[in-house]
């Protein structure tokens, strides 16, 4: 399976509009991030982990002419809001497989509610095959076995998943013993890491340091990164051995 980072950044992006910190007005690329979503192929399969604005840019990024679904981890703007984007997707292929919480469709019922019309839709508007999922019932995608991960977003659910000895999960400020379990003996991990200080609904890189150590995975990779974590080569160096800072367009084989 290989894995490529579509965006690694939080809901702003970076660079933040309009801003003068100096991360957003680093020249290296690394420190230059759309909104987090990964894409994950393996033998002629195609799936994407969330949706967000930058959709359309990162799929003309990688070439990505084909995606046999999208799985969403909840429902925030910077992991939806690129839906309308599969309508090129959507007239090629067909009707697009998402992979969702029954509560996540019910928010986005309202947020784009023309795509789910039933009479009289708009022919231009795409239609969304929905598969509701919960943190209880591992489902199948492209032959291989997806277990869901629930983590807390402050007090909202998310969900996050583990693929064959891979696990990414996003937006976590907590986690449970018992989904700790189901992550345990993954050999990459995927976890954000916001900034170095405390936030209410995300992990702190000190914090995801932890849950990396507790997890004890092969390798992690975090994610969902703002200009305040700092200089992608600065914080890279101090990290463990086996922990490295994602960044857009990575790609790892698994």
């Amino acid at each position: 399976m290989k894995i490529t980072f579509l965006g690694t950044g939080t809901s702003q992006g970076i660079p933040v509009i309009g801003s003068s910190h100096p991360v957003c007005l680093s020249q290296n690329s690394k420190d230059k991030r759309l909104r987090v979503s990964v894409l994950l192929s393996w033998d002629s399969y195609n799936y994407v982990i969330d949706c967000g604005p930058d959709f359309r840019q990162q799929m003309l990024g990688e070439n990505c002419s084909k995606v046999d679904g999208i799985l969403l981890t909840h429902e925030h703007s910077d992991h939806t809001a690129g839906i309308d984007d599969i309508r090129p997707l959507y007239f090629r292929q067909g009707h697009m497989p998402f992979y969702a919480h029954r509560r996540v469709f019910e928010s986005l019922y309202k947020r784009y509610s023309y795509i789910f019309e039933t009479e009289n839709k708009y022919p231009g508007a795409p239609t969304i095959n929905e598969i509701e999922i919960s943190k209880d019932k591992p489902f199948i995608i492209g032959g291989k076995t997806a277990i869901p991960i629930e983590v807390l977003h402050s007090e909202l659910p998310v969900l996050g998943f583990r693929i064959d000895s891979f696990t990414y999960l996003t937006d976590v400020k907590t986690i449970s013993e018992e989904e700790i379990e189901k992550v345990k003996g993954t050999k990459v991990l995927v976890i954000n890491a916001l900034r170095e200080e405390p936030h209410h609904s995300h992990l702190s890189l000190s914090e995801a340091l932890l849950l990396i150590e507790k997890i004890k995975p092969e390798k992690a990779y975090l994610t969902h990164i703002s200009h305040l974590l700092g200089f992608h080569d600065e914080v890279e160096k101090r990290l463990p051995e086996n922990v490295f800072l994602a960044y857009d367009t990575l790609k790892i084989n698994l």
